[in-house]
């Protein structure tokens, strides 16, 4: 459902695959971060998506103009998971809250993976 702003003039809405994208992009900026996951269903493997389908691994759920944004990630081998997870929300709240006007409320990210080497 596309996160909506009603003004004066009329309703902005705003599709959650541009949300995600914001988010996607967002992320990757991050350091330690390797890609976006995705996970296939026949085998239950995650695999790394390429940078034209980062969206697939992100998930955004808006109610009441507060959004929700799940991001699936794989990370490279020795960075602190924890410090990458925190900088990765930090940036993509940050981001979509000043392009979109929108609140964030709650930014998940799920590590899928370590990719040790290239």
């Amino acid at each position: 459902m596309p996160a909506k702003t009603n003004t004066e003039l009329g309703t902005i809405s705003i599709d959650d695959n541009v949300i995600a994208t914001i988010a996607g992009v967002s992320a990757m900026e991050s350091y330690g971060i390797v890609g976006m996951a995705s996970k296939n269903a026949t085998d239950g493997l995650f695999e790394l998506l390429k940078w034209d389908f980062l969206t697939k691994g992100i998930k955004v759920y808006s109610k009441d103009n507060m959004l929700t944004i799940d991001l699936h990630v794989i990370l490279e081998y020795g960075v602190k998971i924890s410090v990458v997870a925190d900088n990765i929300i930090e940036r993509v709240k940050f981001n979509i809250e000043k392009l979109t006007g929108h609140k964030v409320d709650q930014i998940n990210v799920f590590v899928q993976g370590i990719r040790v080497g290239k």
